[in-house]
């Protein structure tokens, strides 16, 4: 059992393991919380909205899967607003509420469960990972913890290549749509907006921005200019638990062979959708069975397709947003955006589709393309730190480090005893991983490793010796 652990992050996922750690804690412990200044610690990026029309994706009862309490947040909900049911889709700011509240619990029941808890309301600068343990340097100060968790979050978002740097001083190409949905006005209105990305971030983007603006007109490119797609209107649950499929792709580790078998289940069944959350429970593990060259051919030829049919629109936010269709407010583009110039006052995106250039002209542009994993180039300044002293080995697709599945990072190959992480960063080991059910299902792992006493994992390793 680890004696001290360091948690560095201070967004949902963060939350996620303290809440595990001190639920779980039967020995004394000492936790260091580094919430990297966050206001709020625990909401993070994805639940730091304040917009009513930003809806969690998964219905209410959804968001507690895989936890060990799965009414969690609905019964949260529910003592908010007793109207509130399971297959509701609630706006993200009570995800934010409800993470905030477990935070303080925590924290408030800590000293009674034998959990030392301090909050540093800084970011770790640098974390030197041993053999033995993890050195946490956060400004003139060293902390010495038996084991870390990097529970980062989102990293710094990044240009596109080929945008300006004219056009970023001049702030008609926002990088970070957060942040500019935070800060923006009515008195800000333009009267053409390109959104670059088509996924549920610009989705976000697109509704809040077109009820702000009602004057104004936005055209959003992407590489197939779809739509994510939308839950069905009400709860489903698949026929079976999957077993079968799941098994006919373990068999087969090969994208081919997987769309193959997908298509065949889809047309046997009622709705493409209860097979592909029929598939939640194992994705992890069908990931792992997945070789390297398996992995990047996904990624090439068939991840946009995965993400829009895994990832899906409330039903309301699809009427919402095939309103503005109709109305002539939103047009969709197909197109690979290659470049982002100033031209003349206004914006002009370059785009390519099937061999073809074409040139959009907007007022402002905005970047829509979603959660940046990749460390290998990163600003953000301590992941920077452990991929430049070689702490941590970026993983070869961008998604994020190099891990076992079980969260420990890596290292030429090699695995730290000490040096976990949560989230974002286990894209690469995990595939699935950003979406709060698949976090708590981490987090209660990790705990389980931090908190087992120090001779299981031996008998563990002589009873597999034995058999």
């Amino acid at each position: 059992m680890f004696r001290r652990v360091a948690i560095v992050g201070g967004g949902a996922a963060a939350v996620a393991l303290l809440t595990e750690l001190v639920d779980r804690a039967s020995a004394p412990l000492h936790l260091d919380w580094y919430t990297g200044g966050a206001a709020q610690p625990g909401r993070g990026i994805a639940y730091g909205t304040t917009s009513p029309r930003h809806l969690l994706n998964v219905r209410a009862a959804t968001m507690g899967m895989f936890s060990r309490r799965p009414r969690g947040f609905l019964d949260f909900a529910q003592r908010a607003d007793t109207q509130v049911a399971g297959t509701d889709f609630l706006p993200r700011r009570w995800y934010g509420d409800y993470l905030e509240d477990q935070a303080a619990n925590a924290l408030a029941q800590s000293r009674s469960r034998g959990v030392d808890v301090r909050v540093v309301p800084f970011a770790a600068d640098a974390l030197v990972p041993e053999i033995d343990g993890v050195t946490v340097v956060q400004g003139e100060r060293a902390s010495r913890v038996d084991a870390a968790v990097l529970a980062i979050g989102a990293l710094p978002v990044r240009p596109l290549d080929g945008v300006e740097t004219a056009l970023l001083a001049e702030g008609r190409y926002v990088v970070d749509p957060w942040s500019f949905l935070a800060s923006s006005g009515p008195h800000t209105a333009p009267r053409e907006v390109a959104l670059v990305g088509l996924g549920l971030t610009a989705i976000d983007v697109l509704l809040d921005l077109a009820d702000r603006w009602p004057d104004t007109h936005f055209t959003a490119v992407s590489r197939h200019g779809r739509l994510p797609a939308a839950h069905l209107p009400v709860s489903t649950v698949p026929d079976d638990d999957g077993g079968a499929l799941v098994e006919a792709m373990h068999d087969a580790p090969e994208i081919r062979r997987w769309l193959h078998l997908l298509r065949e289940a889809i047309a046997a069944g009622d709705d493409w959708r209860v097979v592909i959350d029929s598939l939640r429970p194992s994705t992890h593990q069908l990931w792992e069975a997945l070789p390297l060259a398996e992995r990047a051919r996904f990624l090439r030829h068939a991840r946009w397709a995965w993400e829009r049919a895994r990832h899906r629109m409330p039903p309301q936010v699809e009427r919402q947003v095939l309103a503005l269709e109709r109305e002539g407010r939103l047009r969709r583009v197909r197109g690979r955006v290659t470049a982002a110039r100033s031209r003349g006052g206004h914006v002009e995106l370059e785009a390519w589709h099937a061999g073809v250039r074409s040139s959009l002209l907007a007022d402002l542009a905005i970047q829509t393309i979603g959660l940046d994993t990749d460390v290998r180039n990163t600003l953000h300044p301590l992941m920077r730190q452990m991929v430049t002293n070689g702490h941590v080995t970026p993983d070869p697709l961008g998604l994020g480090c190099q891990a076992t599945p079980d969260g420990r990072l890596c290292h030429d190959g090699t695995p730290w005893p000490r040096l976990f992480g949560i989230g974002s960063l286990m894209r690469g080991a995990r595939w699935e991983s950003i979406a709060m059910p698949e976090i708590q299902l981490q987090a209660r792992v990790l705990a389980s490793q931090m908190l087992e006493p120090a001779a299981a994992p031996a008998r563990r390793r002589l009873a597999s010796q034995a058999g």
